[in-house]
C-alpha cells in the first residue's frame, strides 16, 4: 500500500511540474522552429568550412569550438560510406576532427532539401522535441583524379527548452535551441 501510494504521489507531483511549464504559442513556435531551421544552416556552412582543405587549421579549430556551441551535451554524429552498409557513430567533436583529417586533397560538403520531419512535440520534462531531415552530398578528391561522391539522408534531433537568464538584475525567461544526435538513414550514390 505505502508503495502505490509513493507512486500516486511522484505521479502527481510529475503531472504537476508538467502543467507548470508554459506552453509554446504558435506565433513563439514559428520562431523557435525559424531559430532550428537557422541553427541546421549555420551547422551545415561550418560542416563546410571544416572539412574544406583550403581552411587553415587554426580557422578550422576556431570554427569548431563555435559548431560544438549548437549541440547538446553527448551528441553523436553518424558517418557513412557507400563501401560498407555499417553507420559508425562519433561524439561530435571527434566527428569534426576526422573531417579535418580526411585523406583527400578536395572535400566539398553541401546540404540541401532541409525540412522538418517530425513538429516539436512536448516531453513529460517540459522539453520539446523535433526531426528535421537533411541530404548531404559529399565530394572528395584526390590529386589523382580518384573521386568518390555520395549522398547521405540524415535526421537531426532537436531540443527545445525553456531557459532564464539574468539580465540587469532581472531575470528573462526564453526558449533555446540545441541540436542532438545526427542519425544516418540512408546513404546512395550521387546521380
Amino acid at each position: 500500500m505505502k508503495k502505490l501510494l509513493s507512486i500516486t504521489i511522484f505521479l502527481v507531483m510529475a503531472t504537476m511540474a508538467y502543467a507548470q511549464q508554459p506552453d509554446i504559442s504558435p506565433e513563439r513556435k514559428r520562431a523557435i522552429d525559424s531559430l532550428a531551421m537557422e541553427k541546421v544552416k549555420d551547422l551545415s556552412r561550418y560542416i563546410s568550412i571544416i572539412g574544406s582543405k583550403d581552411t587553415p587549421f587554426s580557422e578550422a579549430n576556431r570554427v569548431i569550438d563555435r559548431a560544438m556551441e549548437l549541440f547538446s551535451d553527448g551528441a553523436q554524429m553518424g558517418v557513412s560510406s557507400l563501401n560498407t552498409k555499417e553507420v559508425k557513430y562519433y561524439g561530435v567533436r571527434k566527428y569534426f576532427e576526422r573531417l579535418m583529417a580526411l585523406n583527400y586533397d578536395q572535400v566539398t560538403i553541401e546540404w540541401f532539401n532541409i525540412h522538418y520531419i517530425s513538429d516539436l512535440v512536448r516531453q513529460p520534462d517540459g522539453k520539446y522535441v523535433g526531426v528535421i531531415t537533411i541530404y548531404q552530398k559529399f565530394t572528395g578528391i584526390n590529386d589523382d583524379g580518384m573521386k568518390y561522391v555520395d549522398i547521405t539522408k540524415k535526421d537531426i534531433t532537436v531540443y527545445v527548452e525553456r531557459k532564464e537568464t539574468q539580465i540587469g538584475g532581472r531575470i528573462i525567461g526564453f526558449w533555446d535551441v540545441l541540436l542532438g544526435d545526427i542519425r544516418v538513414t540512408e546513404t546512395r550514390p550521387a546521380n
